[in-house]
């Protein structure tokens, strides 16, 4: 049977498309701006509102529309095809509200009880402090990496909790936190980088902010579903593991980039002649790195999406995905990502010299994409060890089990 049959993806990924389409010029002609202004510009975020992008891995009573995995990744793509930064924030925000479904009710009326399209922000690095009150948690601390913080009201951050004296207890929890935009101070002028500069992952800052309980959860109840059993959340997206999840969009912007690099690619060099005065589809060693790069790049898409549509389709007919499923999944992400961005530095160092100039698009996609891969999600060593040991059966000692 294919993914089609077994799940209604089909559905779900046409409709996605079909909205990203009827946008898609948007980000591609506003992509120099946000650039420029380090953050998405205005252009940018009324496209991704009008596609509903944000929405489609929400919950139905909030606007949502609950789609396949698949479509959310897909969508991702498309955009991040024609601007990285947009493909990126909305990769890394637009994942936020399936973990906020798995809250307590007042959570979702809290953000989306007014506006369906409110966005939240993160990092989940436990860079902050929570120490235990009656209640609830006093969070302290700074998080850099707050993708499209500027354009978002709440944002949920990773913290440990602490020991009473403002450090992190001997044995803490790790916590996700959710609060409103007006408990945190985005830090000005915190993101200047070379690649992904649009995306403004600027730095947020928290003072002796209180969190209620309900505004909170155990990272790991939200890593193995005991978050969705607590408000009763059956349906098969809000099933899937987080760290199946939450890698998604991250890289799907990654390979979403790679695309629209090698499209560019092929429009410039469809014309070009080199320095030799030679055309360049008629040097057969460009026409080869070309196709490999291609091929290379597909290959990315293909594992990815199939890997999160084959995790899907196994919960949804009730078997749990087991450790080594799970971190096969993880490596695969990895390696989909490592693989499409060798595959841009092929084309682009065929591209010549004038592939390097700033008027030329092709450069801010490879810089993008590079950047991309500096996230931490991409981080092969752990993943790949760990992925290692459990497929021989071996059991993962305390340093690894976290990666996974």
């Amino acid at each position: 049977m294919s993914i089609e049959a077994t799940t209604g993806v089909g559905d779900s990924v046409r409709a996605a498309l079909a909205r990203v389409a009827s946008v898609a010029d948007e980000f591609e002609a506003a992509a120099d701006e946000t650039e420029r202004l380090c953050r998405l510009s205005d252009r940018s975020v009324a496209a991704l509102k009008q596609a509903q992008l944000m929405r489609l891995l929400a919950p139905r009573e909030h606007g949502g529309h609950e789609a396949h995995p698949r479509a959310f990744g897909e969508a991702v793509m498309e955009v991040a095809r024609r601007c990285g930064a947009s493909g990126w924030v909305a990769g890394v925000v637009g994942v936020h509200p399936w973990e906020l479904a798995m809250l307590d009710p007042r959570v979702g009326e809290e953000v989306w009880g007014e506006n369906p399209d409110t966005w939240v922000a993160s990092p989940y690095t436990p860079s902050g402090v929570a120490e235990r009150v009656d209640g609830g948690y006093v969070v302290n601390g700074n998080w850099q990496f707050s993708s499209g913080t500027d354009h978002a009201d709440w944002v949920v951050l990773g913290a440990l909790t602490g020991d009473g004296n403002g450090r992190p207890a001997v044995m803490p929890e790790y916590r996700h936190v959710l609060l409103p935009r007006g408990d945190y101070e985005i830090v000005d002028d915190s993101w200047n980088v070379i690649g992904l500069n649009g995306t403004g992952s600027k730095t947020v800052a928290v003072k002796e902010a209180f969190v209620p309980d309900y505004r909170t959860v155990a990272h790991l109840d939200v890593a193995t579903g005991v978050a969705a059993d607590r408000v009763g959340r059956q349906g098969t997206l809000y099933r899937l593991p987080f760290p199946v999840l939450f890698p998604l969009g991250i890289t799907a912007a990654v390979i979403g980039i790679a695309e629209g690099a090698l499209g560019l690619h092929l429009a410039y060099q469809r014309n070009r002649i080199n320095a030799a005065g030679v055309r360049i589809k008629d040097d057969p060693y460009s026409m080869y790195a070309i196709s490999e790069a291609a091929a290379d790049i597909a290959a990315s898409r293909a594992q990815l999406l199939d890997g999160v549509s084959q995790a899907y389709d196994r919960i949804d007919r009730g078997y749990p995905l087991t450790p080594v499923q799970t971190a096969e999944l993880r490596r695969n992400q990895v390696r989909s990502a490592w693989r499409a961005v060798a595959a841009v530095d092929e084309i682009f160092a065929r591209s010549g010299g004038n592939a390097g100039r700033r008027d030329n698009p092709l450069q801010r996609f490879w810089r993008d994409a590079h950047m991309g891969l500096q996230h931490f999600i991409h981080g092969p060593g752990p993943v790949y060890h760990a992925t290692a040991l459990l497929m021989m059966d071996v059991e993962l000692p305390d340093a690894l089990r976290g990666v996974i």
